[in-house]
């Protein structure tokens, strides 16, 4: 899986997974993929609406035994 970087935010509750997200794409270069991983369901539907607000491309996600892997490629 191509990735940058890795941001694991399992054990964080909404909003938190957003906030460290938001932070953590600002410390990548245009083109770079950020791999987050986390453990709140709300995920799945707050990391798409973030990536569309913001212009940045969800790649893939991926769910295993409880667990969510997105791909976000910054713009």
């Amino acid at each position: 899986m191509e990735k940058d970087a890795i941001l694991d935010c399992r054990g964080l509750s909404c909003p938190m997974p957003i906030v460290k997200l938001a932070q953590k794409i600002k410390e990548l270069s245009s083109g770079q993929v950020l791999k987050l991983l986390v453990d709140d369901v709300g995920a799945k539907e707050d990391v798409p609406a973030w990536c569309r607000r913001t212009g940045n491309e969800l790649m893939g996600m991926e769910e295993k035994e409880g667990s969510l892997s997105f791909r976000i490629k910054k713009t």
